[in-house]
């Protein structure tokens, strides 16, 4: 498998699993030196993320769902989502997700899109919790942190960062980014990182309170465009 894209999957997936949502206890694991076997053993794990790896690999025609092409295209976004058959990627997901319930995707067979931004708004409940019309509570919170995000790093201090970047507010009606805010974020911990400080006025890409990756202005203009399209599909954009 490949190196680079193992830790490129490293360095998105990370953030969950230390804090416990996703993936195999042990999550330091992964930013040890030389850890690429390890990283590669753990992505199996990630029941989730490792559907749509696998899928994409398929699509993409190679058998190693940790290439570089097939992370870039689920966590950031590429031209090989628009390879994907949704009703195909439902099917997989409806053998690989057996048993789970809650959010909108077994409805979604005509827009499901293989990337991080669908798993988090249409795959897990809460995006279907506010189209119901229930108690917001932790909702908001967990999709602004859940889905991958840019920003601007504007001040370093050490192993963290401040950023600026726009979160997402709920109006009763429409969940949409807010102007930039600031807020903190870490690149390493103890001394251990997958990747090189971050400069101030990098743009990157934000999961929970971790930078994964420096972004170019076409990644982060990426991100930015499946997330509004995916929100608008399943109809956290209002009326308008």
């Amino acid at each position: 498998m490949s190196d680079e894209g193992a830790l490129k999957f490293a360095r998105y997936a990370y953030p969950p699993n230390e804090l416990g949502y996703c993936g195999p206890d042990g999550a330091h694991e992964m930013l040890a030196p030389g850890a690429v076997a390890e990283i590669e053993r753990r992505a199996r794990l990630f029941d989730g993320a490792w559907a749509y790896l696998e899928f994409l690999a398929g699509v993409l025609g190679t058998d190693d769902p940790l290439s570089t092409p097939v992370v870039e295209a689920y966590w950031i976004g590429s031209d090989l989502l628009a390879a994907v058959d949704p009703a195909a990627l439902v099917d997989h997901l409806t053998v690989a997700f057996d048993g789970q319930v809650g959010g909108t995707w077994r409805e979604s067979a005509a827009r499901a899109r293989a990337h991080h931004s669908y798993q988090v708004f249409e795959v897990y409940p809460w995006a279907a919790m506010l189209l119901r019309g229930l108690p917001p509570g932790p909702a908001v919170s967990v999709l602004d942190r859940c889905r991958i995000r840019s920003g601007e790093v504007s001040e370093i201090d050490g192993e963290r960062v401040v950023v600026r970047s726009s979160l997402l507010t709920w109006d009763g009606d429409s969940l949409t980014p807010s102007s930039p805010q600031v807020e903190g974020a870490r690149w390493s911990v103890g001394g251990r990182s997958l990747l090189s400080q971050p400069a101030v006025g990098d743009t990157v890409a934000l999961h929970w309170d971790w930078v994964c990756d420096v972004l170019t202005p076409d990644q982060a203009d990426r991100i930015q465009r499946i997330e509004a399209t995916q929100r608008s599909a399943v109809g956290l954009c209002g009326q308008a």
